[in-house]
């Protein structure tokens, strides 16, 4: 297998080149793939990678792995990171912020875990899921009853008599019998089940390996889902049911089921890919639960208010990512994926501000803001950019704040108007 690493916006070529973070080469059959992929992925409003020329692609701004049918494995790493050790630093990052995204206790994204387990996204998440089983196993699977209908020589439970009078002749000393078995055949362990199938499957870690055929034996009464949607709908969360609860995130990955970050394809390998954008937006918003102040409420992508009316409709609704309300004070946030550079301060250069995320943000603040307060551009905190802009004022009352997000500690820098308590990733 050919193993490739790069980051997003990296470009991938047939031709021999020097590997790096920013370019690599793979196989034709490879690069056909991904095309055709990309294509197909386009009709649906996204890009995987876009075509430089005949030679030469660009990727987009995914991360995560994805696997080819002819063997090569594509690691595409988050490009907001700097210094010697870009490689295992921008995978503990892409750790942490799925970790965070997928809401999971203290066990899962402790730090020792995260800086131990140096391998590519797809690894990390199978060992997570392992780990969380081999736990979940050593506190017990639960059982339940279902309903069994059989034929037996003797009588058992109950006699099902419109299938017993129906008994062809030569057949009368069997018997029609229903009756209930208590065991771990229930929707959630067939989807562990399921789960545990696809690792053994496709991990190439030793570990991971050896980890996955042990709990395979210990589960191997238990038959996999024929049905994952279903079974995912009918996935219980009451209190009996609490010690399941954190597995099911790795469940959905693997599977690739209810993952609203993940995208597949038709071609089922190794493949695991998120939005940055999205991703960098979920990250900042379970960051900032965390460091909210009691009686505050943060809402994601409130849609309640709409840029203008026609005809006596309301006309393009405005979705800032997030409304922040502190009893009667409010503030918008929006996230962008950018690289800024705070010392690129000239009317020509603008720090790498684009102009239409000024408009943006105007219409947030005069329709959810009422043209009186602040709101705020986030972007991740970088060497060039580790200090909130100087304010931009859209009126008197209505004022704008460029601030940094610091992806390690998960915290808004500078921001003194907003009463966030101290939290960390």
């Amino acid at each position: 297998m050919l193993r490739v690493t790069v980051r997003e916006f990296a470009r991938l070529t047939t031709q021999a080149v020097i590997p790096s973070l920013d370019q690599a080469t793979v196989s034709v059959t490879a690069f056909d793939w991904l095309c055709q992929e990309s294509a197909r992925l386009r009709k649906s409003g996204a890009s995987l990678v876009q075509l430089d020329d005949s030679r030469w692609l660009r990727l987009d701004n995914y991360v995560g792995v994805i696997e080819t049918p002819c063997g090569t494995q594509i690691e595409i790493l988050p490009k907001h990171v700097d210094g010697e050790d870009e490689v295992a630093a921008a995978r503990r990052l892409l750790h942490k912020m799925l970790a965070r995204c997928l809401d999971l206790t203290a066990r899962e994204t402790g730090p020792t875990s995260i800086q131990a387990f140096n391998a590519p996204l797809t690894e990390w998440v199978m060992r997570q899921f392992l780990e969380g089983l081999d736990h979940l196993v050593k506190r017990g699977v639960r059982f339940d009853y279902h309903a069994v209908q059989e034929q037996q020589r003797f009588l058992r439970g109950r006699l099902d008599m419109p299938r017993q009078l129906r008994q062809p002749p030569g057949r009368q000393h069997l018997f029609q019998i229903e009756h209930d078995v208590f065991d771990p055949d229930r929707a959630e362990n067939r989807l562990l089940r399921s789960t545990l199938d696809r690792v053994c499957r496709l991990t190439r870690d030793a570990r991971n390996w050896r980890l996955s055929h042990e709990l395979a034996t210990y589960l191997s009464p238990i038959p996999a889902s024929k049905d994952i949607a279903s079974d995912f709908r009918r996935w219980r969360g009451d209190r009996l049911m609490a010690h399941y609860r954190p597995i099911r995130p790795w469940c959905s990955l693997i599977l690739n089921e209810q993952s609203p970050l993940s995208i597949v394809g038709q071609w089922h390998g190794v493949s695991l890919l998120f939005p940055m954008e999205r991703l960098f937006e979920r990250y900042v918003e379970g960051c900032l639960r965390r460091a909210l102040p009691a009686g505050a409420t943060l809402k994601r992508t409130a849609s309640t208010k709409y840029l203008c009316n026609h005809l006596e409709q309301p006309w393009f609704l405005m979705q800032p990512d997030f409304l922040l309300s502190d009893g009667s004070q409010s503030w918008v946030l929006d996230t962008k994926w950018k690289r800024l550079d705070a010392s690129l301060g000239t009317s020509k250069d603008k720090y790498g501000l684009s102009q239409a995320d000024f408009y943006q943000l105007f219409a947030y603040g005069r329709h959810y803001l009422e043209g009186e307060g602040d709101l705020f551009l986030v972007y991740p905190r970088t060497a060039a950019f580790n200090q909130p802009l100087p304010v931009f004022g859209y009126s008197e009352h209505l004022r704008l704040w460029v601030v940094p997000f610091d992806l390690e500690k998960g915290v808004l820098m500078g921001v003194q108007t907003v009463p966030w308590r101290e939290a960390a990733a």
